[in-house]
């Protein structure tokens, strides 16, 4: 039970967490999509189920994803990655996708809707989350991605719409997550085991590549924001 008291596992918590809630406006997207033709009595049930099934079958991937960064040279692919997904975030590409999800009125048939394109949208959130996860280190990897799923999973179905509300009204949550992904993309990168042994592991390192990659995602999305914002009318 130690090993829940520790201050590295409830940062961790509270990582995985945002992640989930500014990551997740996509993913509350297609589940009103896919049950929006869904009788109203029905529709409760298939956000339900659907999104379960999403969430297990994310925290398979999130196990194979853990396991896969012990692989040299693999965080560091995963934290370029999580540099391009902060960068999205923070200058996101405005053409619509959601238009090829199809509503249905059949129960199972949208549970299975939700639970497929979450799976194709989770990429994002899996490295995320598996990164924040190898942030706390030690034994408890799962249990922390688990205990972070779950109690992200009402922020997500009966909070989402509150949450997109507040980060349009307050785009400081958006930076905020946009940098945080670039902070674990720093402190990832440094421990990649072909990294460890070239450089001394100190809290300072952690800390100065967390920062380091929080700047580079702010510094990035920034500039690739401000080249697609149309030049003002003669």
């Amino acid at each position: 039970m130690e090993q829940f008291m520790t201050p590295d596992f409830w940062v961790a918590v509270g990582q995985i967490i945002l992640i989930d809630i500014v990551l997740g406006g996509d993913n509350a997207v297609v589940i009103a999509l896919a049950c929006r033709q869904l009788p109203p009595a029905q529709r409760t049930k298939g956000i339900l189920w659907g999104t379960a099934g999403a969430i297990i079958l994310r925290v398979i991937l999130i196990f194979f994803a853990l396991t896969l960064l012990a692989i040299p040279y693999l965080k560091l692919v995963g934290a370029a990655l999580l540099v391009w997904i902060g960068v999205k975030l923070l200058a996101p590409d405005h053409e619509d996708g959601h238009g090829n999800i199809q509503g249905s009125d059949k129960l199972w048939s949208a549970v299975k809707t939700v639970i497929v394109a979450d799976l194709v949208m989770s990429i994002d959130n899996v490295i995320a989350i598996a990164g924040a996860a190898e942030s706390a280190g030690g034994d408890h990897k799962m249990p922390l991605v688990i205990f972070g799923l779950l109690v992200s999973i009402p922020i997500i179905v009966w909070g989402s719409q509150l949450v997109l509300k507040l980060m349009d009204r307050f785009p400081i949550i958006i930076t905020v997550g946009g940098m945080l992904l670039g902070w674990i993309a720093g402190t990832m990168a440094v421990t990649d085991p072909a990294v460890t042994h070239l450089i001394a592991q100190t809290d300072t390192l952690k800390y100065a590549a967390g920062l380091s990659g929080a700047l580079l995602v702010l510094a990035i999305g920034k500039w690739v924001a401000r080249g697609r914002t149309p030049a003002p009318s003669a």
